[in-house]
């Protein structure tokens, strides 16, 4: 396999984009976003397709931002910081045709938003998946807070992202937040069957029924990405935030005092 930090591929109308840094739990850095970005653009020059795949190797999907890593800021103010980073990622919600989220593993924090860009999830039954942010004592971002009510409901969506409590893959279809979970080995072969499936429906009216489905939702993700990096950016700069941060490195439960 290439040591690109993620992979692009593309045949018969279906293209893949696989995160590949499994040593880091294919984290959000610096070295991912550009990568990412990259990706997409191959997605959107290629004529013909029907579906986008995006999974990730190793026993991740993709693990949300890394703490570890510095983010190029060049004078651009908090919430740009946090656009930015998010920008590549949230370009999947704007693909006209339907893109699956083949969950091989965890999904948490910006990856779990991440996977609510796609259309369809399939969830591996050894995932964790979950908005952790209020563990971190940080605002969500990448539009969760938006869109996960609209997957699971307002009072499960209340009880994850005020408890920032992970779940399995079992429960991810329990509530309806994938539409299947299988075991990780199953879970993107059973996402290539369902591209081809899609594949074989007329691409003109899958899009114009893609289009139908958010439109009628009043769908305004982005918009809600924008508002949530507003507030992302304000409690990041928190001592609960650096305190979250920092229990989460030392593996130990973080000592919040609510400034």
């Amino acid at each position: 396999m290439s040591d690109s930090p993620v992979l692009f591929e593309a045949a018969g109308g279906i293209a893949l984009i696989t995160l590949n840094r499994p040593d880091n739990r294919n984290s959000m850095n610096a070295e991912v976003l550009p990568a990412f970005q990259e990706a997409m653009d191959q997605v959107q020059a290629q004529k013909g397709l029907r579906c986008l795949i995006i999974t990730g190797s190793g026993k991740s999907f993709c693990a949300g931002m890394d703490f570890h890593a510095a983010f190029p800021e060049d004078g651009a103010l908090p919430n740009q910081v946090f656009e930015q980073i998010y920008k590549p990622f949230l370009a999947v919600a704007d693909l006209p045709f339907p893109v699956i989220g083949a969950l091989n593993g965890h999904a948490i924090g910006g990856g779990f938003g991440l996977a609510m860009m796609c259309d369809i999830r399939m969830a591996a039954l050894e995932g964790k998946y979950g908005a952790n942010f209020a563990r971190l004592g940080i605002h969500s971002g990448m539009a969760v807070s938006y869109v996960l009510p609209r997957l699971v409901g307002l009072s499960k969506a209340n009880e994850l992202l005020f408890t920032g409590r992970l779940f399995g893959g079992a429960e991810a279809l329990e509530i309806g937040w994938a539409s299947y979970a299988l075991p990780r080995e199953e879970v993107l072969p059973k996402a290539r069957e369902l591209a081809r499936e899609i594949a074989m429906s007329a691409p003109v009216a899958v899009q114009m029924m893609k289009r139908s489905i958010y439109k009628g939702l009043d769908w305004k993700a982005r918009e809600a990405a924008e508002w949530e990096a507003h507030c992302q950016s304000r409690t990041f700069e928190m001592e609960d935030a650096k305190e979250g941060v920092a229990a989460l490195l030392e593996k130990r439960p973080p000592n919040f005092k609510g400034r």
